[in-house]
């Protein structure tokens, strides 16, 4: 692993080999010790690179926006949400707020408890979406389904089954919205790629319209920044 002046790095130890160092802030994928390590800073990481206008938090905060005035379009409070990998709930606390019904999951457990302290009333749940969505959530349909900066840690083949299932999730009117890196067209991912070749993260699969349309149907896509974007979804888009 190369360093990075930019990153900033922790040491895990118990044996976890040439692994032991693994960098936090520039956003290396990380397992569940590193998540819950990272928690601490994660908020502080984001603010970093969002200010400097730099891979991969430039446009952070309008992302957020943007789906969250996407979500007021078309839920109203009361509604059920769905958020998949909420991290310290930034995003979340407000509709909580603002009187939603929240559920959420995370992979890491001390993102978890962090949020559950300031949702005390939401259902927050530990668990891998990479399994799909966990058994206690069956039966239940959400006006809204959002994901900010966490479906790119799927590939490509497991995010259209995981998108294919949230779609059936969703209420009549309701749709699905994924904020993150992400990117129209290949060509544009490869030229962020080879702008930031130090600090690029290749176990991370960034979000492509130009490869998730064969697969779903009338998919809206909103540039962001040159590394960022929100894509809107309906029940009608899976094919």
């Amino acid at each position: 692993m190369g360093w990075d002046e930019n990153s900033t790095y922790i040491l895990l130890s118990e044996g976890n080999g040439p692994a032991d160092l693994i960098s936090i802030g520039g956003n290396k994928m990380l397992d569940k010790e590193g998540f819950n390590l990272w928690k601490e800073s994660y908020d502080e990481d984001v603010e970093l690179s969002e200010e400097t206008g730099t891979y991969p938090f430039a446009g952070y905060s309008h992302v957020l926006g943007r789906v969250y005035s996407l979500l007021h379009a078309c839920v109203k409070p009361g509604g059920n949400i769905l958020d998949i990998g909420f991290g310290t709930g930034t995003l979340t606390k407000q509709l909580y707020d603002e009187g939603f019904t929240i559920f959420g999951m995370d992979f890491s457990d001390k993102m978890v408890e962090k949020a559950k302290a300031k949702m005390p009333g939401a259902v927050l749940l530990q668990h891998d979406f990479a399994e799909g969505l966990p058994e206690v959530l069956s039966g239940v349909s959400f006006d809204c389904i959002l994901s900010t900066y966490a479906i790119h840690h799927l590939s490509d083949t497991q995010k259209v089954t995981f998108i294919g299932e949230l779609l059936e999730r969703l209420s009549e009117t309701g749709k699905l919205l994924i904020g993150d890196v992400a990117f129209s067209t290949v060509k544009d991912l490869e030229r962020c790629r080879a702008s930031n070749q130090e600090g690029w993260d290749e176990e991370e699969f960034y979000p492509v319209l130009e490869r998730l349309r064969p697969y779903f149907s009338a998919i809206e896509f909103e540039k962001i920044s040159f590394c960022s974007g929100v894509f809107v979804f309906s029940k009608e888009s899976k094919k």
